[in-house]
């Protein structure tokens, strides 16, 4: 049998693989029954990430639509929109917590081969997001007009465009449900559905947001309220599918009567679970605040270049978070399969996976010679971010969240200050401060990952 494949000639072998790769790949698009505790790592992590990536894409969509729209409205409509999305920012650090808890949770249970479990853990989720929501929605829509003020906001805005701000503050139920139950759908291994309710969410908001913003046809002109309306209604129609798919659809995780209860103890589980997360992302982003005062020293066109390529870097890593968010499934479903010897090694080849993407990248950062230190800090956050994933994926959430605390906070602000004024480096002490950050990150990281004791966590 071996001869016989020997003989095959490179051309053959190469069209077998590539068609073998091309299966894959609509096989990951359509949604795959394949159980990832069992068979190749690599394909596993080939058919969760590339519809986890098209995820990641679909979501920084909603934004970039509305901004596209509304800027024809003029700068006060542009500003209203990026001032309330800073403080939407704290919404997506809870959802994005939550939904890494809920990850935890659900992935183990499927591990487990317990899809019951995992509908009573799915359930509790959606409800502590509900409750969630409401604590922030209810002063939000009340207290829209003060937030804005308080932003520093100009009368204007605060007079005639508060209303972009109540309605998305008011209406974050349905960002926190879409992160929630697309975790659910992602962790039980149905991750091509979580893309398709973000394509169905996408597809509303970008055909409502021209017509409810200039009101086109039978619609209102409502201006920049009507890209919050728009936004709000497709994310709110993807809800709705997420929730049919979930008690009617025919995936792993179903809902039916008698997961409707009200369980303390995993809520409680969930939001002791959720609070590393969310502490993880919001010293992420208070760290890129805090280097932006430094940028600032230097003149606004230093600012603007900063703020253009963290814009543009945040597009590139996109799939590497996609890639990490499948290595954080794979761990959780094959902790509770009692593998954890697969589960590491899917952190490794994923590891390596996210690595050789953000390399290439960051070759192209190569060509322009004073961004090449760039490319390094690229390859190390590959690795990190997976790491970082997987920690969260098998229910340790703290350790990340301590690891990030040391790296953004003990070591990348400080010593981008000292960097940029002291030593008189300027941007580019900054910008070294970053890379050295995020590979200490990283070998932190994969010093406490190789300790092991991420395998013991019981969630």
């Amino acid at each position: 049998m071996s001869e016989r494949m020997n003989n095959i000639s490179p051309d053959r072998k190469f069209s077998s693989a590539f068609r073998s790769f091309l299966s894959d790949v609509r096989e990951a698009v359509s949604g795959t029954e394949q159980d990832f505790t069992e068979g190749k790592l690599g394909r596993a992590i080939l058919l969760l990430s590339i519809p986890a990536v098209l995820e990641m894409v679909m979501e920084s969509v909603f934004v970039i639509a509305d901004i596209f729209f509304v800027s024809k409205l003029g700068a006060d409509a542009v500003a209203t929109v990026g001032i309330t999305e800073s403080m939407i920012t704290i919404v997506y650090a809870v959802s994005i917590g939550l939904g890494t808890a809920t990850t935890s949770l659900v992935s183990r249970r499927i591990g487990e081969k317990n899809p019951d479990a995992a509908s009573v853990a799915a359930f509790q989720a959606i409800l502590t997001g509900i409750a969630v929501s409401l604590l922030i929605g209810v002063p939000g829509a009340i207290f829209a007009s003060d937030l804005l003020r308080l932003m520093g906001a100009s009368e204007t805005i605060v007079n005639s465009m508060a209303g972009y701000t109540r309605l998305m503050l008011g209406g974050n139920v349905v960002i926190m449900l879409l992160f929630i139950i697309n975790a659910v759908f992602r962790s039980a291994g149905d991750a091509a559905v979580a893309m398709k309710v973000l394509w169905i969410g996408n597809i509303l908001n970008i055909i409502l947001d021209p017509m409810l913003i200039f009101g086109i046809g039978p619609f209102p002109e409502l201006g920049v309220a009507g890209a919050a309306v728009a936004t709000t209604i497709g994310r709110g129609t993807a809800v709705a599918v997420q929730l049919w798919l979930l008690f009617f659809g025919k995936k792993r995780i179903r809902l039916s009567k008698k997961h409707l209860t009200v369980d303390f103890s995993v809520m409680l589980r969930l939001i002791r679970l959720s609070f590393g997360s969310i502490g993880q992302n919001l010293i992420s982003t208070s760290s890129w605040i805090a280097l932006v005062r430094i940028i600032s020293m230097f003149g606004s066109e230093v600012v603007a270049g900063y703020t253009i390529a963290i814009r543009i870097i945040g597009f590139t890593i996109l799939p590497s978070w996609g890639i990490s968010n499948a290595a954080s499934t794979l761990v959780g479903q094959n902790l509770g399969a009692k593998k954890p010897e697969r589960a590491e090694r899917s952190v490794w080849v994923t590891g390596w996976v996210n690595m050789i993407l953000l390399g290439f990248i960051g070759i192209v950062l190569v060509i322009f010679p004073s961004y090449f230190i760039g490319s390094i800090g690229f390859i190390a956050y590959g690795l990190g971010m997976v790491l970082v994933n997987s920690f969260n994926g098998a229910g340790d959430t703290t350790t990340p969240l301590k690891i990030n605390v040391f790296a953004f906070w003990m070591v990348e602000i400080p010593l981008a200050w000292m960097l940029a004024k002291p030593l008189g480096m300027n941007e580019n002490g900054v910008f070294t401060a970053i890379v050295i950050a995020e590979s200490l990150m990283t070998l932190i990281a994969w010093l406490v990952f190789r300790k092991g004791n991420w395998k013991k966590i019981n969630v």
